[in-house]
């Protein structure tokens, strides 16, 4: 793959041409030559686009796509197409399929069907046999196979004990444990935030204590196992404190949380909409606020879109009985951008990579050409016709949105959007 990109503004703290519009030339998948102007000397491919900006290849730790089992939501094949046309070269794809991913052969296969993409897809393998909740899974066979951690998606491992042997195993090969944060004998049969919306609503409440406990107790089996802990899409006040006094401790623990639980509040829920039915739910604004500010000071190390296709089958229905779950690759870049500067956007899209076995490709001369190519100053309602995936649950639907993605690069492909 050879290509030339002219004028592009370059957004990487860890290049040297950080904030300098260059031309890049990219022969055979490496970036061979970065200068003010570069000539098309061997007739390439040009790429010349408006207010082009450039930066490292996006990272997405939680996506479902849905295959197997759920093909009806989401296949591989699209849900790639989807990942790249939203700007990210890479995503750790969920073991929410049925059966769930929790064998090397299941690992093997996900590998074989995302193989010579533009996107590379780390499939998560399920911490329990079939995601029960009851027994681990071949954490080392999977792990062999190229599972980058081990998580039985939106499901909390409510025996204490499983967890703490959970941690102790997978240390002997560096392992990647996740645990939902929920405690499920207190979060009951709620369906949103437990605050006065729900009781306005007449909806069951899911207390935001459901949580803190869970993230209480993953931290202490943590201090006292030792091993690697990620904590995906923490969603209240409380778990960021938590998890702060955990990092001053040195604990090996990383979180993230959902763009959609940064940008919306549980008082959204008042129509009924089950496009704001997600799990965690949405919480407050002193919720919101403290995950912000937790993202700024790296509390929490990363943000996902938490992607999750839902045929319309399972979400327009009744509100209690809608399936929790939103689509939101193809908002993410814009839902941030909406929140924080682009400078913090592109960091914030890009972190997390290490934690999960991905290895950083900073746009310098002779590294892989890893790239994300967008323009952060677009303005645009997010509609029907901006979504790729097949399912079409959005929550930001409707929203006031900023910035646009032209493609990616990666891989030694290109995948531009038309």
């Amino acid at each position: 793959m050879n290509i030339l990109i002219k004028s592009a503004t370059i957004i990487d703290s860890k290049s040297e041409f950080h904030n300098k519009t260059q031309d890049l030339l990219i022969e055979n998948g490496k970036i061979s030559k970065i200068a003010t102007k570069i000539k098309n000397t061997n007739n390439y491919q040009e790429v010349k686009l408006d207010n082009l900006h450039i930066s490292q290849g996006w990272f997405d730790s939680s996506v479902c796509f849905g295959e197997p089992g759920f093909e009806e939501r989401e296949t591989i094949k699209n849900g790639l197409k989807t990942a790249a046309s939203a700007g990210f070269t890479a995503a750790a794809l969920n073991a929410n399929t049925y059966p769930v991913l929790d064998s090397n052969s299941d690992i093997t296969f996900v590998n074989t069907k995302s193989h010579n993409n533009a996107v590379s897809l780390l499939p998560i393998g399920s911490l329990t046999l079939g995601g029960k909740g009851e027994d681990l899974a071949e954490l080392y066979d999977m792990h062999s196979a190229g599972a980058v951690a081990f998580y039985d998606y939106k499901k909390p491992i409510s025996n204490p004990n499983l967890m703490k042997i959970a941690l102790q195993y997978a240390s002997n090969f560096d392992g990647l444990v996740c645990s939902f944060p929920q405690e499920s004998k207190i979060s009951g049969h709620g369906v949103m935030n437990e605050n006065i919306t729900s009781t306005s609503l007449g909806l069951k409440g899911n207390p935001a204590l459901a949580e803190e406990l869970q993230v209480a107790r993953d931290l202490f089996l943590l201090e006292y196992t030792g091993g690697k802990l990620h904590i995906p899409t923490i969603s209240t006040a409380t778990s960021v404190a938590l998890i702060r006094e955990a990092k001053k401790k040195k604990l090996d623990v990383t979180c993230s949380a959902a763009i959609h639980n940064l940008y919306f509040t549980d008082t959204v829920l008042k129509d009924f909409n089950t496009h704001f039915k997600v799990l965690p739910p949405l919480r407050t604004q002193e919720d919101v606020d403290a995950l912000i500010e937790g993202i700024k000071d790296s509390t929490i190390d990363m943000v996902t879109s938490d992607h999750n296709p839902i045929d319309i089958e399972q979400k327009k229905i009744e509100f209690d009985h809608a399936e929790y779950g939103t689509i939101g690759l193809e908002s993410a870049f814009g839902a941030l951008q909406a929140i924080f500067s682009t400078k913090k956007t592109i960091d914030i899209l890009t972190k997390g990579k290490t934690r999960f076995a991905l290895e950083q490709a900073p746009i310098n001369i002779g590294n892989k050409a890893n790239i994300t190519l967008f323009n952060p100053d677009t303005k645009y309602s997010f509609s029907q016709n901006n979504i790729v995936s097949k399912s079409k649950n959005a929550i930001f639907e409707g929203e006031a949105l900023k910035g646009t993605v032209y493609g990616i690069i990666s891989n030694n492909k290109v995948s531009l959007n038309k």
